[in-house]
């Protein structure tokens, strides 16, 4: 690919994602959301791309379900759809979801158009969207303040007094799990199942068709030490699945979820947990593929920062725009060497994927 797979706008990402695929001639779904936000004749769908045999194993990819970490996600798929151009196996099947939350890819947001943090909103039928970590309470002043954005006010030292307090694993667990109390507030997973949740819901099982072997990854951005990356999982340490995924990518690269002090915390309502639990009768595995940006008090802060500025600031602010920025250079860096390696990280995590399914197979 000559051209960068990185893109500039959501829509341009959209445009490329739906033209690689058809030049692969994979089967093209759109599933379009109703918005009241969006101007006149702007379309938000969330994209799929399905190519090869239905009942061979399935591998799965995702972006976009934090909204501006669709820059980076969508930048991998489209990498891939070039691969495939010269070589599609005919013993994989290949699925690309595009754009899950495609209104915080257009808006440069990490949440929909509800505030919702999608991957804190698939809680199972009889879960209640309701409540809230043990001290995101005492925190939300801090988190969620409800005046326009400030350039004085000392967010960083805010951020360190509590860090010092608190403990960084604790108050990350706190602050990240997913809250269900303040519509307006950051990591809040809504008050009801969010219209990507249902589009999921309703159409993976067409996708991965009768597939038994699911290998589904999902690309982030955000944690982790600059241009590493590593893939988090929701099985423990030592099971024959974390054991499964350190053979196929690597030990140092898996983090399973019981890891004290590691890259992620536990969150409240991921979409992966959801689809291994609906799909427990086949052999779903499921990978959240992280690449690191910034430091966790510079992400916290763009992240603060873009939804005070989208709750309570001028869209016309200069305020406004350099909160959108900060966001999506703390998600997508502009950095050319950071772009390139992840680009390559991100076809080999997708290359490692097709041979560990192959083998599971042999």
């Amino acid at each position: 690919m000559t051209e960068s797979p990185f893109s500039s706008t959501y829509e341009d990402a959209r445009r490329r994602f739906v033209q690689a695929s058809r030049a692969v001639g994979a089967r093209m779904s759109s599933y379009p959301l109703h918005i009241e936000d969006g101007a006149e004749g702007e379309d938000f769908t969330i994209d799929v791309a399905v190519l090869g045999p239905e009942d061979a194993p399935t591998l799965v990819t995702s972006s976009g379900v934090h909204g501006v970490e669709g820059f980076l996600g969508s930048a991998i798929q489209l990498a891939q759809l070039d691969e495939l151009r010269g070589d599609i196996a005919s013993d994989v099947r290949w699925v690309f979801i595009h754009g899950v939350n495609p209104f915080g890819f257009s808006r440069i947001r990490r949440f929909n158009v509800k505030n919702v943090d999608l991957n804190r909103n698939f809680l199972s039928d009889d879960s209640q969207y309701t409540g809230a970590p043990a001290g995101y309470d005492r925190l939300n002043g801090f988190l969620n303040p409800a005046t326009p954005p400030s350039r004085f006010e000392p967010f960083r030292v805010k951020a360190i007094w509590n860090i010092a307090r608190y403990g960084m694993s604790a108050l990350k667990q706190c602050v990240a799990r997913g809250q269900y109390n303040y519509p307006r507030g950051i990591f809040f997973g809504g008050s009801g199942p969010s219209q990507a949740f249902q589009v999921i819901k309703e159409n993976t099982a067409d996708w991965i068709g009768p597939a038994k072997r699911v290998l589904h990854v999902d690309f982030h951005s955000g944690l982790g030490a600059y241009g590493s990356y590593k893939l988090l999982l929701a099985e423990l340490t030592g099971s024959d699945e974390c054991q499964w995924y350190e053979r196929v990518f690597g030990q140092d690269l898996v983090e399973a979820t019981d890891v004290s002090g590691g890259t992620a915390y536990r969150a409240s309502g991921p979409m992966g947990e959801w689809l291994q639990d609906q799909f427990s009768d086949r052999d779903y595995r499921f990978v959240t593929a992280e690449f690191g940006t910034y430091g966790p008090v510079r992400v916290l802060a763009s992240i603060r920062a873009e939804n005070r500025a989208h709750h309570f600031g001028a869209k016309t602010s200069q305020a406004f725009r350099n909160a959108k920025q900060e966001l999506l250079e703390c998600f997508c860096p502009a950095d050319q060497v950071w772009r390139r390696k992840v680009i390559a990280v991100g076809l080999d995590i997708l290359s490692k994927g097709v041979r560990g399914l192959a083998a599971s197979h042999a």
